[in-house]
């Protein structure tokens, strides 16, 4: 089979790591690809966001599988464009993705359908939404409606906070569109988890769960990111809660969708916050996380192009359980100084040879680039150190003792990913 991967990041290049393993892989493209993964594939000069070129490669080169990895594609209707010429693809198609691409969208879907969410009111415009805000007070999360690359949520203290947050998106325009209508929310409190299931929309078969670390500092302080690390699985979604988060969050949005004439194929990524009410919906997201899948796809011991094609040809029922790793496996990212703010690009990389060569450790390229035969960072998000450990305190173990091989100018990360797992097990 000819595989083309679409996207650059961490998650694309665990894609195109764990496509590599499968038997019936004879070749991958991907676009645009990075650094790392430009060792495993064929990487082309050609945007995510360029749907018309991607299709015409695809058409040309007999692409026998697309794989969409971010959500900027998806939004733009790729997945019907490819089938409207009989072209296989791994993806929900637009009026699925807008459960992403719309947060307006996603919560009055979870509205119609009873799907457990925080309390909420769409906002027009500011006076409406500073007038909410005096009205339910801090903390409260401020959304922007749109895609804003996993930076379009803040969880305000106060409520000049909460409204600075309002004016940035909607008058100072900071995620464009995006902010043109903003969601003010309850504040829910607890710890979250990343729910991950593959569906052709009449099956559905659950990855395993993993967490992730959105804050930019250690102990979730400073502004959202897109992921700063995570560790599957996460010690706190029990087999009683996990049954319960699938019955309650995601059979329900499946079926609602369904209801609304829409049928949902691909990856269905539910944000989850455990409370003491039990599981409610943060977001909802309709590719794989990142780094969600770097400390997932580690674990997955079958055959992944197994499961997209029969995802893509509408025939899930026909997968057997899938066989997972008993270990757990934690990443953590690496990112350029200054992220998610202004940083700088071109810095030198080194020590990847050296953290490769640790044992049950792999490194996935995020922000990369290679140049003059030199890996020079390209992105805010730049690597995803991941390592496999009998515990995840000895996943978590490896995985920095990996880190510190690695450095470029100006690099930073969180020190804390995997504590809340500890934490959890009582090891803390």
């Amino acid at each position: 089979m000819r595989i083309l991967v679409i996207g650059s990041g961490g998650r694309e290049h665990a894609l195109v790591w764990k496509i590599a393993q499968s038997r019936l892989v004879d070749k991958i493209f991907c676009a645009p690809g990075n650094g790392g993964i430009a060792k495993i594939a064929e990487c082309l000069d050609i945007r995510v966001e360029d749907t018309a070129k991607l299709l015409e490669f695809a058409r040309k080169e007999k692409i026998d599988l697309t794989v969409v990895g971010p959500e900027a594609p998806l939004a733009l209707g790729i997945v019907d464009e490819f089938k409207n010429y009989g072209l296989k693809i791994f993806g929900p198609t637009r009026k699925a993705a807008s459960l992403e691409a719309s947060k307006v969208f996603a919560k009055e879907l979870m509205a119609k359908y009873k799907v457990p969410t925080a309390a909420f009111k769409i906002c027009e415009d500011m006076r409406e939404a500073y007038n909410y805000i005096d009205e339910i007070g801090a903390p409260c999360v401020v959304k922007a409606d749109g895609l804003a690359a996993g930076k379009g949520v803040v969880v305000a203290k106060s409520n000049d906070e909460a409204k600075k947050a309002v004016s940035t998106m909607m008058h100072d325009k900071i995620f464009g569109d995006a902010g043109n209508k903003v969601i003010i929310e309850e504040c829910l409190f607890g710890q979250e988890a990343s729910i991950l299931v593959i569906t052709d929309s009449k099956e559905v078969i659950a990855l395993a769960s993993s967490q992730d670390h959105k804050s930019v500092f250690d102990y979730d302080e400073g502004p959202n990111t897109g992921g700063m690390g995570a560790y599957s699985p996460a010690p706190i979604v029990t087999s009683v809660l996990f049954k319960d988060i699938l019955e309650k969050i995601v059979y329900r949005t499946i079926d609602g969708l369904a209801k609304e004439g829409i049928d949902y194929h691909g990856v269905l990524y539910a944000g989850v916050m455990i409370t003491r009410d039990g599981p409610k919906t943060l977001e909802f997201n309709v590719r794989f996380g990142d780094p969600e899948t770097e400390a997932i796809l580690p674990r997955l011991k079958s055959d992944l192009v197994e499961i997209m094609l029969a995802v893509s040809e509408g025939r899930l029922s026909g997968v057997r359980t899938l066989r997972w790793d008993s270990r757990a496996c934690v990443c953590v990212v690496c990112a350029s100084g200054g992220y998610p703010g202004n940083y700088e690009k071109g810095k030198e990389i080194f020590g990847l040879e050296e953290a490769a060569k640790l044992p049950d450790i792999v490194v996935f390229h995020a922000g990369t680039q290679l140049k003059d035969n030199k890996i020079v960072t390209s992105g805010g998000r730049v690597l995803g150190v991941t390592g496999l450990g009998n515990t995840v305190k000895e996943a978590i173990d490896k995985t920095y003792q990996a880190v510190e091989k690695v450095s470029f100018e100006g690099m930073h990360f969180r020190r804390d990913i995997g504590q809340k797992a500890l934490k959890t097990t009582g090891i803390l």
